[in-house]
């Protein structure tokens, strides 16, 4: 695939004199912060990996809640508002709250659960039957997670492969761009936010994701990455927890391995909720700027 025209000077010539030629710095900016979440994508995750790209995720969408305040994209919005462009921006855009959501809820149940686990082992200290019907009930909630999980990774799928090629109608070439220079955006933040639902769910060796391979396409210069392969902190609670059941046991070194793996795993999601809360509103904030420049 061609390279994005972001990276090219003479798609920014002015619509009139009183507009620049080159790139505007925060679109240079958000450039530099697609290129660095691309170099570091790889299907093998651990849970520092992926705080670390939402990490990354942050100061992308903080760049880009300052590209829509710009006069140049307020103008192309307005100069074609009717354009099919214009709707699957603002689709994009809820797409990226519909899958911010399902991570939020799948860490918060995950954490509520653990967390009443937690507590029975607490209280039924010693007691083997009894935090083994904890442990069942634990394992239970967990696949309800990872069915949200699937479901909204297949609703996005649905959604996504319905998609034409809108940028073929755009004429104008900073307004064409403007508007890849968004979908990598999105492209590269649904990737992420795959991974970030696949290591909830506990998978050990997902796939690469659909989301990967296409930001690997619009992305042609190689990376020279290695794969990192880290642990993951869900699906060996879930191990742990199964071993318990399984053995019908809950002696000394047992309870302090299952515990050991709960305060790894509250840790693992704090991080993952302080980024994705961040996130969120960053979110709204950059739907509810189209909105208002939509509704002007």
């Amino acid at each position: 695939m061609a390279a994005s025209p972001l990276n090219t000077k003479s798609n920014f010539h002015a619509r009139s004199n009183s507009l620049p030629s080159r790139p505007h710095p925060i679109i240079l900016q958000c450039n530099e912060h697609l290129d660095r979440l691309r170099s570091s994508h790889e299907t093998s995750s651990s849970s520092s990996l992926l705080s670390h790209k939402l990490g990354g995720l942050q100061d992308l969408h903080e760049c880009v809640e300052k590209l829509v305040q710009l006069p140049l994209t307020q103008e192309a919005l307005l100069h074609d508002p009717q354009e099919s462009w214009v709707d699957e921006l603002l689709d994009g855009s809820l797409r990226l709250l519909d899958v911010c959501t399902a991570a939020k809820d799948s860490l918060l149940h995950t954490k509520e659960c653990m967390r009443e686990f937690q507590s029975i082992m607490r209280r039924k200290r010693g007691e083997e039957m009894g935090i083994t019907a904890e442990a069942n009930k634990f394992l239970t909630s967990r696949k309800v997670v990872r069915k949200a999980i699937f479901k909204a990774l297949g609703n996005l799928k649905a959604t996504t492969s319905k998609k034409g090629n809108f940028s073929s109608n755009i004429k104008d070439q900073q307004t064409l761009a403007l508007v890849s220079l968004l979908k990598d955006v999105e492209v590269v933040t649904l990737s992420i936010f795959e991974s970030l639902l696949n290591f909830i769910s506990g998978s050990t060796q997902p796939k690469p994701s659909s989301w990967y391979l296409v930001s690997k396409l619009i992305h042609t210069k190689r990376t020279g990455c290695t794969p990192v392969t880290g642990e993951n902190e869900f699906s060996q609670l879930d191990a742990a927890l199964q071993s318990s059941v399984f053995h019908m046991a809950c002696k000394s070194d047992n309870s302090c391995n299952l515990q050991n793996h709960l305060e790894k795993l509250e840790s693992c999601i704090q991080d993952f909720e302080e980024g994705l809360e961040f996130l969120f509103r960053r979110l709204i904030k950059i739907r509810v700027a189209l909105l208002n420049i939509l509704n002007h």
